[in-house]
């Protein structure tokens, strides 16, 4: 089969959209995180796609999509997208016969690099950033590497289960809030922490974020059909829908639990569906996709609202939306799913399936539990040799000053 113009064109505006949701985050997280802290915020998120973009290229792909050793890791007849196919249909193996491996990996590329810089927000304030670097390579290559292999590589142990993810419930937000407990944890609280408020320093640039984040998902997740097509049209509604469903499910909450709905609040609901709804967009019906998105809007809230209480310092609450949210969407996947929407994907419980829920449930404990350990091992291995946390001097600073010697906003 011939490429595709077509689906070349709509892939890499998906792709390019995808790429957009790095430096978005970086403008949610930066509005979240206090004044003195907002530049140093952004410049992670925005450093990490340059690194992880280095270390895809390198090694990264061919882990995750090179020829399967046993069905756990990839070899390395990919490294430095060596066999990468530049002008013929190679991806066909991957589901995308209308577009060439090289724009695959590239998609590919967009979702490596915004998992790690999700992580960003669970020890945001505190973090030193040669040390930060230095994880995210290592993390790249040992937990995401590995997790996008078992399951969207088709001879991945988890793919060939018939555990499905459409785009990334499991392999990106599961991975990423689970490795968010693990670094709150191995960070400890930020100084002061009691003392803190807990205000954004600036509402704007977290509705920025959160929009731009809305605006770039309908790449992430319709561009996932991978063609332009039906499929790729479904998957863009319900990823709306359920966003919009979220951040009513959230509003709602709100209102219930503190007398008034939040600007931020709304923002932050909206990303909860987001996440729920990835990896169903592509076998969920409307009303599922609803559904999925008002039970995420108010399960994540209670979850946040719950972390506040306890010693657990999560800055910006990582585990509770992309931890919980994209547990809750891939077994959703697991209740929701149905061929009718898409012949090559399954039926779900409701639909007569009960096996699904029970293989969604398998796939979401493995990654739980790796990205969990791995994450922790990691950074212990890392502030060995690299102190993972700042000076209390420099922490009282702010890391705009500290790590990267300018300020967000001139005095």
């Amino acid at each position: 089969m011939s490429v595709n113009s077509g689906d070349t064109a709509w892939m890499m505006v998906a792709t390019g959209l995808v790429m957009l949701m790095t430096p978005a985050l970086g403008f949610f997280y930066g509005g979240l995180v206090r004044r003195k802290n907002i530049a140093s915020t952004i410049v992670q998120c925005f450093a990490i796609f340059a690194v992880v973009s280095l270390v895809w290229t390198l090694w990264g792909y061919s882990l995750a999509f090179g020829t399967s050793i046993n069905g756990y890791i990839g070899n390395l007849d990919k490294v430095l997208l060596n066999n990468v196919g530049v002008m013929t249909p190679t991806a066909e193996k991957f589901g995308a016969p209308g577009i060439t491996e090289m724009l695959y990996y590239a998609f590919q590329l967009m979702f490596a690099a915004i998992t790690p810089a999700l992580i960003v927000g669970a020890f945001a304030e505190r973090i030193k950033f040669r040390s930060l670097l230095i994880f995210v390579v290592l993390w790249s290559t040992v937990v995401y590497a590995p997790i996008a292999h078992w399951v969207w590589n088709p001879n991945g142990w988890i793919h060939t289960l018939g555990a499905i993810d459409f785009a990334g419930g499991t392999v990106v937000h599961t991975a990423a809030g689970l490795s968010a407990l693990a670094a709150a944890i191995v960070l400890g609280p930020r100084l002061n922490r009691e003392k803190i408020d807990g205000k954004p320093s600036n509402v704007p640039y977290v509705i920025l974020g959160a929009a731009l984040l809305w605006f770039g998902w309908f790449g992430f997740n319709a561009g996932s059909a991978l063609s332009a097509s039906p499929l790729a049209v479904s998957a863009f509604v319900v990823t709306n829908l359920a966003a919009a469903a979220a951040t009513v499910g959230w509003a709602v909450t709100e209102t219930m639990t503190r007398g008034k709905p939040s600007a931020t609040g709304m923002a932050i609901g909206s990303v909860c569906g987001l996440v729920a709804i990835t990896p169903a967009s592509g076998y969920v019906t409307p009303p599922a996709a609803i559904i999925i998105g008002l039970v995420a809007g108010v399960l994540c809230n209670l979850i946040s609202r719950w972390r506040a209480r306890t010693r657990l310092d999560d800055t910006l609450d990582v585990f509770a939306c992309h931890g919980v949210g994209g547990i809750w969407g891939s077994l959703a996947t697991g209740l929701f799913a149905t061929t009718a929407v898409n012949a090559a994907g399954a039926n779900g419980l409701f639909y007569g399936n009960p096996g699904q829920l029970l293989v969604q449930t398998e796939a979401v404990l493995v990654v739980v539990v790796f990205a969990f350990v791995g994450t922790f091992v990691l950074l212990k291995i890392v502030n060995a040799f690299s102190k993972l946390r700042v000076t209390s001097e420099e922490e009282e600073q702010g890391l705009d000053l500290s790590q990267d010697g300018e300020e967000a906003f001139s005095p």
